[in-house]
């Protein structure tokens, strides 16, 4: 899929990686970037459509199909990350955030827009994932669980999906320079100069895209 002339919707992206996608994707040639974030006046960037959405909320997701009925490139961008092991007394409720925002969240918004993107000739569907989704550890046990159901969500998404002739891919990137790896004590590349990469590779036909330091 390429970018020019497309409409494209992310989530999470007054800061961070969403940023920087809303960047790329203006750069790319979009025709109309929709930026979501929980707060939209936090959204500083020129050029976008500024859309309140909590993907944690099933009303607020419902309502986007109405407001953006030209999406032809969902990007399920937001996620939220904690430390934590499984063995941990707070397990269970970071289990439950976890899946809530990083697995529920890119499922409720893809089901609500995919008859959208079929509409508008089948599009494409990038969910932004984790080298965490083939690796655990007790340092973020509850986040890569969640990664790795979100990357089973979409594998399965890509096959059914397939027949409307919606792109489905994954994106599985290493530590960047985020908000969330701050307290990480690892190389974290900038996200600057990574986040162009997969949105040049949208020219391609691959269906997992990898940024690792």
């Amino acid at each position: 899929m390429l970018l020019t002339d497309a409409v494209v919707f992310i989530t999470g992206a007054n800061r961070g990686i969403g940023l920087e996608f809303a960047k790329a994707a203006l750069a790319g040639g979009a025709r109309k970037v929709y930026a979501a974030a929980r707060n939209p006046d936090t959204i500083t960037l020129e050029g976008v459509v500024k859309v309140r959405l909590d993907v944690t909320d099933p009303k607020q997701v419902a309502a986007i199909p109405a407001l953006c009925p030209d999406v032809t490139l969902l990007i399920n961008n937001a996620g939220i990350a904690r430390f934590g092991a499984f063995l941990d007394d707070d397990s269970e409720q970071n289990a439950y955030d976890h899946f809530e925002t990083n697995f529920f969240g890119p499922l409720r918004l893809t089901k609500a827009l995919a008859p959208v993107l079929a509409s508008n000739g089948g599009g494409a569907v990038l969910n932004v994932l984790s080298v965490a989704s083939f690796l655990n550890g007790p340092a973020l046990a509850t986040y890569a669980a969640s990664k790795s159901a979100a990357w089973a969500l979409t594998n399965g998404l890509r096959q059914e999906l397939e027949a409307q002739k919606t792109q489905v891919s994954a994106l599985h990137m290493g530590f960047v320079d985020t908000d969330l790896t701050t307290a990480i004590d690892a190389p974290r590349p900038n996200r600057q100069t990574l986040l162009p990469v997969p949105m040049k590779a949208w020219r391609q036909t691959s269906r997992k895209y990898w940024l690792t330091s």
